[in-house]
């Protein structure tokens, strides 16, 4: 089977009102939210969502998608039940235009770099993916980041189907990531001393949590409680849990504080740590970098941090090394 493309086959397509302004496709699933998305042919977007596999693509006013079959064959266009999980997983109840109309309101930088950076939205991901993807961040770049997260699915999650030659797998299950020799096989994947987190984040989840019970029901708990349970994992640290709070948790109002983030904050709004002297990211000082947009901003500060984020990354200042070159002594969890 193929890769489907609109023009290719446009009766297996189905889609929904959605303008640019609203989501960009190209801004959202290639910034550092989710890392299993691919533009396999110009502006079609491949993926795994649900443990289906997906495309996606866009004109000025529509989303179209379509879903792969399962197991080998034709299939049909995306059903409503489909719609309504394209919909929930890039949360279109949410206005762009009403968010962007206030944080424009309160503040002059955001409303220069909005002008360009339409249609940045958050996604609503699965929380076992999005926190084990997250832990692979530690200390790493998007792109080597992507390349981790493929190779754990490649590894240990289980196939979907196979489109021209990219064999598509789910995500890995809590207990496939807790085996007992899920660590070696992961470090000879390239995981590095993050291969330890991920093993030992999975084990206590299991062990000592309850499973994945425990991780989805901190979707209902407080900011504060669901940030301070997730730091108590293995290799999590704040900027780790204000991403997975984010992006899989409902917690809008979370700021995930990184180099790119503390960098805006000094270069941009002249901010600078009053309950420390860190000069770069930290526990406490990601606090109160976190205080201060959510001071600005309002409660969806997070949103508005993921549109000066996609930004930042396409500046041409950004093109350096990652952190794991530059600190090769680094042992632990970023942030």
């Amino acid at each position: 089977m193929r890769h489907r493309t609109l023009a290719s086959s446009p009766a297996l397509w189905a889609s929904i009102p959605c303008p640019r302004s609203e989501l960009r496709l190209d801004l959202v699933l290639a910034s550092g939210q989710s890392f299993r998305w691919r533009e396999h042919s110009p502006a079609h977007w491949s993926g795994v969502l649900g443990s289906r596999v997906w495309t996606l693509t866009q004109t000025d006013e529509r989303l179209y998608c379509t879903v792969y079959p399962e197991k080998e064959g034709r299939g049909g266009r995306p059903t409503p039940e489909d719609l309504k999980a394209i919909r929930e997983y890039f949360r279109l109840d949410v206005s762009l235009a009403r968010l962007y109309s206030h944080w424009g309101s309160v503040d002059p930088h955001f409303q220069k770099v909005a002008q360009k950076f339409q249609g940045v939205r958050l996604l609503r991901q699965d929380p076992t993916e999005c926190l084990f993807s997250f832990i692979c961040s530690s200390n790493n770049n998007i792109a080597r980041i992507t390349g981790m997260v493929e190779r754990l699915c490649q590894s240990l999650g289980p196939q979907l189907i196979q489109l021209d030659d990219v064999a598509y797998h789910g995500f890995p299950s809590l207990q496939a990531l807790a085996g007992s020799e899920v660590e070696p096989q992961l470090r000879k994947l390239g995981l590095g001393y993050r291969a330890r987190y991920v093993c030992a984040s999975a084990q206590a989840i299991l062990k000592e949590q309850g499973g994945l019970a425990w991780l989805q029901q901190l979707r209902e708990a407080p900011y504060e409680e669901a940030h301070q349970a997730l730091c108590a994992l293995p290799g999590v640290g704040t900027k780790v849990a204000d991403c997975v709070c984010l992006m899989a948790l409902d917690k809008p109002q979370a700021v995930p504080v990184d180099v790119h983030m503390w960098q805006i904050a000094q270069r941009d709004y002249s901010w600078h740590p009053t309950t420390s002297q860190a000069k770069g990211p930290n526990p406490q000082a990601n606090k109160e970098l976190g205080t201060f947009f959510r001071s600005l901003w309002g409660p969806c500060a997070g949103w508005a941090q993921a549109v000066l984020f996609s930004a930042d990354l396409r500046q041409p200042h950004q093109a350096q090394e990652p952190p794991a070159k530059r600190r090769k002594a680094s042992k632990g969890p970023e942030g």
